[in-house]
């Protein structure tokens, strides 16, 4: 089957025509007359099929009609990572060339004013990773709901990053009459259930069984000692007829380190990983695909969806750690339908994740050996994983324990030491220091005498008080307070308990409970 019989406008035809394609490949042969249709499609096929074009040239038809308005696209494509989001962008600049299409890519690592300007324009296609567009959503400077498109491409990979979340926030900004195009290169239950919440009767198109690795890759592994690792790599390389090729760790300090045993060795190579800043990550990527650089040292975000002409060679310094990390690394060779290398350097201590991989990929591995070096096999397994640089004892480079040391003998069996003689002068500073009892400790409490045996004295009034005057005034109020109530207290406690046969209580005062002030009978 051709291109022409896809659908596709004379334009799209012709500039894929210029990049040398002729014929599709499977996911494009099936999604792309349903993109054409409108309809939501769910695309399951292995990485290097070809699934950014079966949705990119039906994309660029649709939008052959219309205009963006300012800071409202028209169709959103995310993607997990930077790298990605550039290279979707490259492509429509190569089969959108014949078109007039606004293109805005939001990705880290570039600075805002200049993506808020591609906003301001309009956006025919917009392009980002996740964070940076709520990032602008935040600001305040794009609006979501004229999305008419939405794709999301490498499903998996963001349920791995942990960016669904925000995916599905970002899902919440759009109107609901839209057409949703969803990419995976694995269908695990989460991207499934994710799908069903995401598409309306979408059309599945599986071309191949998912995280199934290409028939057209050569692959093989070689068990090594862990500090042996470097050497087969370098006799691996040497053995091979590498154009180029990217050798992928599991850390990014191993990235580093590798990096500079290599240069060391006089291999061309450049390193590639998340910590470096985004214009370094693009340069260093540029340098690779024009062939400046030969072998590319990188982390897994390197492992999706990166298109490298005619590579030659994938090596796995370190066992990836989740299965379908191993099939999205060899993935990077054997591209379009190119017969590519892999290798893969396990130390012994990593069998589980080597039998994890083939039971994932349905088949074994082929062994091989390493020139000038013993190959040995996996040790004996526990059941449980364990990462690079593990193994029974721990962490590499542990020394095995001897034998436990004798309890020692309980304290009280040893001599104690002497006390070392006191400082001279020692006993003056100590009573210079002393703090001195206050001089109201050394007197005698002052007794007094019980209340009701020191009754006040008061004096009975022969005239009709008079009225105060201003100065009169101000003196009875600056009396003490206790003196002010107790000028009749005597004579109110007389008429509280007139009438009683009980004596009044004495020296508890007027606010005696009542119960209190009866006597028990």
């Amino acid at each position: 089957m051709s291109f022409e019989s896809l659908g596709l406008s004379a334009p799209v035809l012709q500039a894929v025509a210029d990049k040398g394609y002729t014929e599709p490949t499977p996911i494009q042969e099936k999604a792309i007359p349903i993109v054409l249709m409108g309809r939501d499609v769910l695309g399951c096929a292995q990485t290097g099929t070809g699934k950014t074009a079966s949705f990119v040239l039906p994309m660029i038809d649709i939008l052959a009609e219309g205009r963006a308005k300012s800071r409202m696209p028209r169709t959103l494509i995310l993607e997990p990572t930077r790298e990605l989001a550039a290279q979707v962008a490259e492509n429509f600049e190569i089969y959108g060339k014949n078109h007039k299409l606004n293109m805005a890519l939001l990705i880290g690592g570039v600075s805002f004013p200049d993506q808020e300007r591609a906003l301001e324009r309009g956006a025919d296609v917009l392009i980002a990773t996740p964070g940076r567009l709520l990032d602008h959503v935040e600001r305040g400077g794009i609006l979501l709901n004229d999305v008419k498109i939405l794709v999301i491409d490498e499903a998996d990979r963001m349920l791995d990053m942990g960016f669904i979340p925000d995916v599905e926030r970002i899902v919440g900004l759009l109107s609901p009459m839209r057409q949703t195009l969803f990419f995976s290169a694995t269908m695990p239950p989460e991207i499934r259930r994710l799908a069903d919440r995401f598409l309306s009767n979408p059309k599945e198109v599986t071309v191949s069984p998912p995280a199934s690795a290409g028939t057209n890759i050569v692959q093989g592994l070689a068990i090594v000692p862990e500090d042996e690792k470097r050497e087969a790599l370098r006799g691996l390389i040497k053995s091979q007829d590498v154009k180029n090729a990217i050798v992928f760790c599991n850390r990014k300090r191993d990235v580093v380190t590798l990096l500079g045993s290599l240069k060391k060795h006089g291999f061309n190579a450049g390193a590639l990983h998340g910590d470096m800043s985004q214009p370094a990550r693009m340069e260093t990527l540029e340098r690779f695909k024009q062939g400046e650089i030969q072998i590319l040292v990188a982390s897994d975000v390197a492992a999706r969806g990166l298109d490298i002409v005619d590579m030659s060679h994938v090596f796995n310094f370190d066992v990836p750690f989740s299965p379908e990390d191993y099939v999205h690394r060899i993935g990077r060779t054997g591209r379009a339908g190119k017969t590519g290398h892999s290798f893969t350097l396990a130390s012994p201590s990593e069998g589980d994740l080597v039998q994890a991989i083939e039971k994932l990929i349905g088949t074994t591995i082929p062994r091989i050996e390493v020139a000038g070096l013993v190959t040995t096999d996996f040790e004996a397994s526990d059941g449980r994983r364990r990462g690079r640089g593990r193994g029974r004892g721990g962490r590499s480079g542990d020394k095995p324990r001897g034998p436990r040391r004798e309890a020692k003998e309980p304290r009280e069996h040893h001599e104690r030491k002497p006390r070392p003689p006191a400082e001279p002068h020692a006993e003056a500073r100590a009573e210079l220091h002393e703090p001195r009892e206050h001089a109201s400790r050394e007197r005698a409490p002052r007794e007094q005498a019980p209340r009701e045996q020191r009754p006040r004295e008061h004096k009975p009034r022969e005239h009709a008080p008079r009225e105060h005057g201003p100065r009169e005034h101000r003196a009875e109020q600056h009396r003490p307070q206790r003196e002010r109530k107790s000028d009749h207290r005597p004579e109110r406690r007389e008429r509280r308990h007139e009438g009683r046969d009980e004596p009044a209580p004495v020296g508890l005062g007027d606010h005696v409970p009542a119960f209190l002030a009866r006597s028990s009978r």
